[in-house]
């Protein structure tokens, strides 16, 4: 591809105009011959530092935001980010036909693996991309970011389509949406389900949180296109408002819902008995999953999936087959009766959301285990420590991806938040420990949630990524304990 097709601007010096590209990346590690090397400043460092680097390895052009001295041409933009992701779009060209991008605090996951699973039902070559990675009629890919990197992402659009994809649902992180790495991709609806505290580590403070959200429906979405908003959501009314002043169409759900309305919901063991309102009509839908939270999250998928086309009778029917995803809410065995569930529940709202639910289930004691991870918002970690203390009978303190903190400190401020609260609260660093306390303890009547690391395969320490699982930790214990 030439440059100037790859950047699409009439502004290139002559002499650059007929320069063919090979690839793009911003990473100069990644660079081959006949590459464009974007420069991306960040926190690790300015992408202009690594230019020299890059052209050792074959980088023949800088894509940058300023001009410096460099051994390869500069082309200096606005907005690098958003010149890559343009870029990307543009080398990796095709992208399925329908794909629906999730944003919000909690449940991006869920919902886009149910949407994935309503489009399947309803006869569509579906996929879905976000923390758990890439899940399509082939299985499960997994991946290592919410929102991969533009480049990856493209990369992975294009190769989606070529096997026949037609669907996408997407998570859309803030992260992602504020670094530019959605700017290329065609997205034809937009959901949202809630907002709470998370990545303060990254935004300043959660008014710039909740605009990084935003642009998604501000700015990536056209006039004429739909939003599908979760009306219960505390911030519903907000996100309405910008939705409107952008011309969008507007599909709310829920018990405030306009579009889908929630008449009743009526919880037994672990599903849901729905009476929903769409359009004059009512619906009873057996929901095979707990939870209030379950519901919003299945409810949104519904919007998405009636938003890009599909029947809304068909779709309210396939939400009576639908599996929650992996990590999230998911019962991995039980001991003397008492169900053990993994839940990915890593921030406050998500935490005291999963507890509620449980605990109309519980006869007896409701117990977590749980932690926060290092090198993040550490406001939230008292925050979680008084959740549990409230809402839990017992509650392990342990370790969840410490990073380069000190394991024991962050435990300390989990506790500093328990104090007061009722709950019987036991601190124990190992988690694999702590699980198999956890575990050996239950008696009938009990129910115990490992929270914090859902599906994830290992423990981040240091700059080390050791294997841990813990569906695996508890199936371990559970051998071990064998009643």
């Amino acid at each position: 591809m030439l440059l100037s097709e790859l950047l699409a601007t009439p502004d290139l010096e002559p002499a650059l105009r007929g320069l063919k590209v090979s690839g793009l990346t911003a990473d100069s590690r990644m660079a081959r011959g006949g590459f464009a090397f974007f420069a991306i400043p960040g926190h690790a460092g300015d992408g202009l530092s690594y230019v020299a680097d890059a052209k050792s390895r074959g980088a023949c052009v800088v894509v940058a935001q300023r001009r410096a001295d460099s051994p390869l041409p500069v082309v200096v933009v606005d907005d690098v980010r958003r010149a890559l992701a343009l870029a990307a779009a543009r080398f990796f060209s095709c992208q399925p036909s329908i794909i629906a991008a999730v944003t919000g605090t909690s449940g991006k996951t869920s919902v886009v693996a149910f949407l994935r699973q309503i489009w399947a039902a309803l006869g569509h070559e579906a996929a879905s991309l976000g923390t758990v990675g890439i899940v399509d009629s082939r299985g499960a890919h997994y991946g290592a970011l919410t929102t991969p990197g533009p480049v990856e992402l493209h990369r992975t659009l294009d190769e989606l389509a070529g096997r026949g994809v037609t669907h996408l649902a997407m998570e859309a992180s803030s992260l992602g949406i504020d670094q530019r790495r959605l700017d290329g991709m065609r997205v034809d609806v937009a959901g949202f389900t809630n907002f709470s505290r998370d990545h303060l580590d990254h935004h300043a403070d959660m008014e710039e949180y909740f605009a990084a959200k935003m642009r998604l429906f501000d700015t990536l979405l056209h006039p004429g296109q739909t939003a599908v908003v979760d009306a219960d959501s505390d911030v519903a009314s907000r996100v309405i408002d910008i939705c409107r002043a952008r011309g969008l169409t507007i599909l709310s759900v829920g018990s405030k819902g306009e579009t889908i309305r929630l008449l009743s919901a009526t919880p037994s063991a672990l599903a849901t008995s729905l009476r929903l309102r769409y359009n004059g009509a009512e619906y009873e839908v057996d929901l095979p999953l707990a939870g209030a939270f379950q519901v919003s999250n299945a409810l949104v998928a519904a919007g998405l999936a009636i938003a890009s086309g599909d029947d809304p009778g068909q779709v309210f029917a396939a939400l009576e087959a639908l599996k929650g995803a992996p990590g999230r809410l998911e019962l991995v065995g039980q001991r003397n009766g008492a169900p053990i569930f993994v839940d990915y529940a890593h921030k406050p709202d998500a935490l005291e959301k999963v507890l509620a639910t449980l605990r109309p289930l519980t006869k007896k004691r409701l117990i977590v285990v749980f932690g926060c991870g290092g090198d993040r918002d550490r406001g939230k970690r008292p925050l979680m420590g008084g959740i549990v203390a409230r809402a839990a009978d017992v509650a392990i303190v342990t370790d969840d991806n410490p990073r380069s903190e000190d394991a024991a400190a962050i435990r300390a401020e989990i506790l500093e938040g328990t104090r007061g609260g009722a709950a019987h609260i036991i601190e124990i660093g190992d988690r694999r420990a702590a699980i198999a306390n956890a575990v050996a303890g239950l008696e009938a009547g009990d129910a115990l949630v490992v929270a914090g690391k859902g599906h994830e395969t290992g423990q981040i320490v240091g700059d080390r990524v050791l294997p841990f699982s813990d569906h695996e930790a508890i199936a371990q214990a559970l051998k071990e304990n064998h009643p």
